[in-house]
């Protein structure tokens, strides 16, 4: 019996837990090297990062446009333009440009938008930026922040005319995760508690924000990605 014991021991303290560890670990990576609010061009704090993918580029690019949200426009005179006369002749822009936020030291590596209703003045919005991390698989881990922009109007503290964003930054956590759970192609989706200590501020526009402080972690299924591929 007590070989037995010590048999159960060595193989429950070598082989099992450590694989049962490094499992739990391929699934929920840790996000504790990672910022936790971004920053605008000048310097100012930008908006708070709430949620995280995990696979390819081309993977997260495919399950966004199922889910029903477009990649933003880039930032330039035409599309600015553009959103100008959407917004006072109030129609729809399924590709308006957001502004650049920053972390890791530049600007955001992808960014999709929702649109609501007739007017670019509302939307809502996510950018992701890919961290160095990567899952067993090689697939990138990319960490983003979600928000709903509400209206448009003068930055606070710069005078310039922006979107400010509704305080509420979970709500658009949520709602973003809901859509892209909703595609089915999901395999993982779990929380990481207590990623922000810091749980309400103000951005570079002076909007206020509070969160939780959860950060929404999806993993995407790279099987049902593939049948999608073109």
């Amino acid at each position: 019996m007590l070989l037995g014991v010590i048999v159960l021991y060595l193989f429950a303290a070598y082989i099992l837990i450590p694989y049962a560890t490094k499992g739990y670990a391929h699934r929920h990576p840790a996000f504790d090297d990672n910022a936790r609010i971004t920053t605008t061009g000048d310097g100012h704090p930008g908006d708070p990062l709430n949620v995280a993918l995990i696979g390819t580029k081309e993977q997260i690019e495919a399950l966004m446009l199922v889910a029903k949200w477009e990649p933003a426009a880039k930032l330039g005179l035409k599309s600015d333009l553009k959103i100008g006369v959407d917004t006072v002749l109030s129609r729809p822009d399924d590709e308006a440009p957001v502004s650049n936020l920053f972390l890791f030291g530049r600007k955001e590596d992808l960014a999709f938008e929702q649109p609501v209703g007739d007017n670019p003045r509302q939307r809502n919005h996510v950018r992701f930026w890919k961290t160095n991390d990567a899952d067993e698989d090689g697939r990138p881990i990319w960490i983003g922040s979600a928000s709903y922009d509400e209206r448009v109007g003068l930055s606070h503290t710069t005078g310039q005319i922006t979107h400010h964003i509704a305080s509420d930054v979970d709500k658009e956590r949520d709602h973003l995760f809901a859509d892209l759970k909703a595609t089915g192609d999901m395999e993982l989706v779990y929380a990481v508690d207590g990623f922000h200590n810091q749980l309400e501020g103000r951005n570079g526009g002076g909007d206020r924000w509070y969160t939780d402080g959860r950060l929404f972690v999806g993993v995407i299924d790279a099987a049902k990605a593939e049948n999608r591929a073109p």
